[in-house]
């Protein structure tokens, strides 16, 4: 039987000044064990991921000294799912049975500041600004409307969406609700790409306890397995983010390998999703990977957007806490979010943003820099 998440926990997302990603973790994981009903000494295996937060690790020294094997987790904005891959396959191989997965950040104020030689790169790509990720996303979305003829307008339609979900999330950063008008005339960063169709980095927790499937209702009577993880990198041909040169030879991106491995792995087709979280760092990041996942037909975005599909109340419901953008993105953080939100909607727990008709079936996705995409489907 698949392994399966049987406790969860959260800080709030946002800005926290009085408090240190150490102590918003600890927050989230006391939260996770209470859920799952057990003690810190019940836990055999932690993996935590985190950028600017502190050492995951060091979180023992708050929770216990307890002697569990603890291992350090970071992998850009794919933390969180690499984390969870991890911990998914320590159940798997019959090592332990019961763990817990910590994301958790502190970002300071502004965009993320990568340095190119972390990505063995030339200073020269910063130098000439390259190295800003607005400027790539923008990139790569203009050139994406125009390949698959979709106005720019929907842009604004996905960020109007995010807020509106983020405003029925508790946890979510930004709960005020944007009209389209404010986020298609707000501020140009990087064109087409305003001020309100980007994330910004930020602060928040999550832990996740995980158990063997056969174990599951010892903890909890509303388990939420996980049928498939896939955790992949980039492909020879493929253009990522923080890439200094593209070859003509194109090849299939990192998001499409994972989502293809992670539905065959779980003998899930697509169509069968009824709920689905998947990374918004903009706006244009929704729509593409809307498609690069293999959720809809490239091209066939706009149609769906514009028809609601992708509402809490319609066909395919895509990022129902409000995602990224009503978020923020504490790195560490982020991927677990998505897990966290697809479980409470899985056990009917997410109140106001509650998708309708009992969803059985959900889909994460995360991406991240250089090029690296995980992906998970989840049941009840």
């Amino acid at each position: 039987m698949e392994p399966a998440i049987v406790g969860l926990g959260i800080h709030p997302f946002g800005r926290h000044p009085n408090l240190s990603g150490r102590q918003m973790a600890v927050k989230a994981v006391h939260d996770a064990l209470a859920s799952a009903g057990i003690q810190w000494s019940d836990v055999q295996f932690a993996f935590g991921g985190s950028v600017d937060g502190d050492q995951p690790d060091t979180l023992v020294s708050d929770l216990g000294l307890t002697g569990l094997q603890f291992v350090n987790v970071s992998n850009g904005c794919a933390t969180g799912g690499s984390a969870l891959s991890l911990a998914i396959t320590m159940i798997e191989s019959g090592t332990y049975d019961l763990g817990i997965v910590i994301g958790f950040d502190k970002h300071p104020a502004g965009a993320f500041n990568a340095k190119p030689s972390d990505y063995g790169i030339g200073d020269w790509y910063g130098e000439t600004g390259l190295m800003l990720t607005t400027q790539f996303f923008a990139t790569k979305i203009q050139r994406y409307l125009h390949d698959h003829n979709m106005d720019k307008a929907i842009l604004a339609k996905v960020a109007e969406k995010a807020f509106r979900n983020g405003a029925l999330n508790e946890n979510a950063w930004r709960r005020k609700p944007l009209s389209f008008d404010e986020i298609e005339n707000a501020p140009m960063i990087s064109d087409p790409l305003t001020q309100y169709m980007f994330c910004s980095p930020g602060e928040g927790a999550v832990a996740l306890v995980v158990a063997r499937g056969d174990k599951a209702r010892q903890y909890t009577d509303r388990p939420v397995f996980m049928k498939s993880v896939s955790n992949v990198t980039r492909r020879f041909g493929s253009f990522e983010v923080f890439s200094p040169w593209l070859s003509p030879e194109r090849g299939s991106v990192p998001t499409t390998d994972a989502a293809k491995r992670a539905f065959e792995l779980a003998g899930v087709s697509p169509s069968e999703i009824q709920v689905a979280q998947i990374q918004d760092t903009e706006s244009g990041a929704e729509i593409m990977h809307m498609a690069e996942t293999g959720l809809c037909e490239h091209g066939e975005q706009a149609a769906m957007i514009n028809a609601g599909e992708t509402e809490i109340t319609g066909r395919l419901p895509i990022n129902t806490d409000g995602g990224c953008l009503a978020n923020g993105e504490p790195i560490g953080a982020s991927g677990l979010r998505q897990i966290y939100e697809n479980a409470l909607q899985l056990r009917g727990d997410a109140g106001a943003r509650q998708v309708p008709n009992d969803p059985q079936v959900g889909f994460t996705h995360v991406y991240g820099a250089p090029g690296i995409s995980a992906c998970t489907v989840m049941s009840r």
